[in-house]
């Protein structure tokens, strides 16, 4: 028992490691693009679950205590609320950590490179149609793709009256 909380290296290596994993990890999620965070699918939640395993051993290296995986859980934790506490403060940080909405159409033109550059398949912005009361291109006055993931659209007013 008394392994469960003996350190196998300095405490600040797990700061270290933790930070290092965490904007690693960050950086390679926005260079993803929009799309990896916006819309799960089973494929997403196998990569997540995987990355988690992959970078065990780069946070935990040899040790298996309960002190370190708690230092790592918190000093993770803390880096998250600092990165979300930036980007709340710093419009420069936001852009940087978070990106900004892309046009994906306008008065009715779909933009298909920016569909293709961005990762959003016909399948995606046909559902985001649907969502959004749209039936036909055409009735499209503004569709964004959020910084979140998300598509939103605004409708061109009726003429009908």
């Amino acid at each position: 028992m008394s392994d469960a909380f003996h350190l196998s290296m300095p405490w600040w290596e797990y700061l270290v490691r933790a930070c290092i994993v965490y904007f690693v990890l960050l950086a390679m999620i926005r260079l993803s693009g929009k799309r990896t965070m916006g819309q799960f699918t089973s494929f997403d939640m196998l990569l997540i679950v995987l990355l988690g395993n992959a970078v065990q051993n780069a946070l935990l290296g040899s040790d298996n205590s309960v002190t370190g995986g708690l230092i790592l859980a918190s000093t993770l934790m803390v880096l998250n609320w600092s990165v979300g506490y930036l980007a709340a403060r710093s419009a420069r940080a936001e852009k940087v950590l978070e990106g900004e909405p892309v046009v994906l159409a306008r008065d009715g033109h779909v933009f298909r490179n920016v569909l293709r550059r961005e990762l959003v398949s016909r399948a995606d912005f046909e559902k985001a149609m649907r969502e959004n009361d749209c039936d036909e291109i055409d009735h499209i006055a503004l569709a964004m793709l959020e910084t979140n993931g998300h598509i939103t659209m605004l409708r061109k007013p009726d003429k009908s009256g």
